[in-house]
């Protein structure tokens, strides 16, 4: 369980919503027959591309993910300076390429990591592993959300993805009061969430959080609040 950070000022939440249609084009023809064989088709054509839509949805985040959008500095986790101070590296949220473009081994390899870890580290609350409520930690064989993040941060880290892609980040479950810390990473399809109580990789708006806060991709062991997507 993460404490969550305090914003150091109000926060502004701008709600939006975004809807896609599908366009029906009903042919005009020189008789009623070709009219309905033409219509025919065509609906059987919607129907088909919208299948195949729902399929490529299903596969992955796809390539209408949103971006978190940032309204300020934020004040990081209590924990978090004394992590920084052991783990420079692992603190790190400046270095490298700010925004990876996503390519469909990219994906893969987010994947990969995330079912790994998740496999191997063991959920285990701060208090009765360390005495500490929260205790910032890259986990190997057990630890909590924010450890487990960091290890899947460490991971990505190793097989090349740049530290200011990688962003610890805080929020709430929906209809609680709990922290949660997850990894967010910054691709070309949107700001994607790996989480240690899934297995799939989500845009961030798909998934049943209240975001508060990320690491500053601007400065090292600074945060900032999050608001709404694009």
């Amino acid at each position: 369980m993460t404490d969550t950070p305090v914003p150091s000022g109000p926060v502004r939440v701008r709600a939006t919503k975004k809807a896609e249609f599908w366009g029906r084009a009903w042919p005009q023809g020189a008789s009623d027959r070709s009219n309905v064989r033409g219509g025919r088709r065509l609906k059987l054509l919607s129907i088909a591309l919208g299948a195949l839509t729902i399929l490529v949805s299903a596969s992955g985040p796809g390539h209408a993910g949103s971006t978190m959008m940032l309204t300020g500095d934020a004040f990081a986790p209590p924990a978090f300076s004394a992590f920084c101070k052991r783990e420079r590296r692992l603190c790190d949220s400046q270095s490298g390429k700010k925004v990876v473009d996503l390519s469909p081994d990219r994906l893969q390899e987010l994947r990969a990591v995330n079912a790994d870890v998740r496999k191997r580290v063991r959920e285990r609350d701060d208090l009765p592993a360390t005495g500490k409520t929260d205790d910032w930690r890259l986990a190997t064989r057990e630890g909590d959300c924010e450890d487990i993040a960091i290890a899947k941060k460490a991971e990505l880290m190793k097989k090349g993805w740049p530290a200011s892609a990688l962003l610890l980040t805080v929020a709430r479950q929906r209809f609680s009061e709990e922290g949660h810390t997850v990894l967010t990473v910054r691709t070309s399809d949107g700001d994607l969430i790996l989480d240690n109580l899934t297995p799939s990789v989500k845009d961030w708006s798909r998934t049943p959080y209240r975001y508060f806060a990320r690491q500053s991709q601007t400065q090292t062991g600074k945060w900032e609040r999050i608001g709404s997507g694009d």
